[in-house]
């Protein structure tokens, strides 16, 4: 899923890409977000409204730390 907006709170930038870990059946989705060697950076509880699907052509790309490309 691609993050809709930013969270400053956990380091994350709009456009930051994570994991469906969890789907809730009342609607909303459990979140991982990982750095290049897999750690986990956030797990966040988001609604369906904060994260669109990763669809079509997508360029991924490595952040440095501080979230400078």
């Amino acid at each position: 899923m691609v993050l809709k907006r930013d969270r400053e709170e956990v380091g994350l930038e709009a456009g930051d890409v994570g994991t469906v870990v969890l789907v809730y059946p009342q609607g909303g989705y459990m979140v991982e977000f990982v750095d290049h060697r897999g750690n986990t950076l956030a797990l966040l509880d988001l609604a369906e409204e904060e994260v669109s699907p990763l669809e079509g052509p997508a360029l991924l790309r490595a952040k440095a730390p501080g979230g400078h490309a």
